[in-house]
């Protein structure tokens, strides 16, 4: 009788997302293979992982490291254009995934989306989005499709840097778009979401997003006194914002803030019609971790570019 351990495939195993879906995986006694072109050969869950590139352009590499494994949980996108990536070519990989974990006999694929996606939206996060979900949809292979909005955690990117924004600066600028509202997920609960979605036989589509809804401004304040700031919070219009996010990217050396990202937000895409999924309270979880978040700046260029 054979022993092996049933094998699932994770994208992006060490990253925010993908490092605490592979987490639960070895918990529960599976083994993992990553595909992922950011290994961590230091990184405390390395040694019971698997590590495979993440090579779009070899279609038959692609499929032969997804052979074997039972389900796939699908991390990958990219949050904004950059140098050569851009949405219509993070469309065309995530469609050669699909396909390619088709073809390797993958039984599921747990992928992660995003709330409110369309294929008539303006925004190219949004539209490329929809068009991954009709890709998998279509692909025959039975699928759930969890849709956060913001997520936070150890290791995330933008509240962290509010955090850090606001222990560092005297001025932070919100911008002036009306009472928009997000519904902010914890990341460990998204994960304990598609572990369980991965279980599954039936097709689901489900926004993945947390029960309290703030304004920008709400939470920046919120971060604020929680981290003892006395930064001066102002309110700019979005034509002034613009150019201060610019000279902000320039000191950072990153992009902290999108135009596409601003605009989804004042359209309310950050906010759910369903009940709400992740249980952890953003109040809660940010007093528990007053004193590390926003310690240090966290460069999406430099974690994914």
């Amino acid at each position: 009788m054979s022993t092996a351990k049933p094998l699932d495939a994770v994208t992006g195993a060490f990253g925010y997302t993908g490092s605490q879906i592979a987490r639960r995986l070895i918990a529960l006694g599976r083994e993992v293979r990553t595909l992922t072109n950011h290994p961590k050969p230091n990184d405390a869950t390395s040694q019971n992982i698997h590590v495979a590139p993440l090579n779009f352009s070899d279609r038959a590499a692609l499929q032969h490291s997804l052979e074997g494994a039972q389900v796939l949980y699908n991390t990958y996108w990219i949050r904004f254009p950059h140098g050569n990536k851009t949405f219509e070519q993070a469309v065309e990989n995530s469609r050669t995934l699909v396909q390619a974990a088709k073809l390797a006999g993958i039984q599921r694929i747990v992928h992660v989306s995003i709330a409110n996606p369309s294929e008539d939206s303006p925004l190219g996060y949004y539209h490329g989005k929809a068009q991954v979900e009709r890709a998998l949809i279509e692909s025959g292979v039975p699928y759930a499709i969890l849709r956060p909005t913001v997520l936070f955690g150890t290791g995330d990117i933008l509240i962290n840097n509010i955090a850090w924004l606001l222990r560092h600066f005297p001025i932070f600028a919100v911008p002036d778009i009306g009472d928009c509202s997000m519904q902010p997920g914890y990341v460990e609960d998204l994960a304990d979401l598609a572990v369980s979605r991965g279980s599954r036989t039936d097709c689901t589509i489900e926004d993945a997003v947390g029960a309290e809804a703030y304004t920008f401004e709400e939470i920046v304040r919120k971060i604020a006194q929680t981290v003892g700031s006395r930064t001066k919070i102002i309110r700019v219009g979005k034509r002034t914002l613009a150019p201060m996010l610019r000279v902000l990217g320039w000191v950072t050396g990153d992009v902290v803030l999108t135009d596409e990202e601003l605009d989804g937000l004042a359209a309310n895409l950050l906010l759910s019609k369903t009940p709400a999924l992740c249980p952890t309270s953003f109040s809660k979880w940010l007093n528990e971790n007053r004193s590390q978040v926003g310690k240090k700046y966290a460069s999406e260029i430099r974690r994914h570019y």
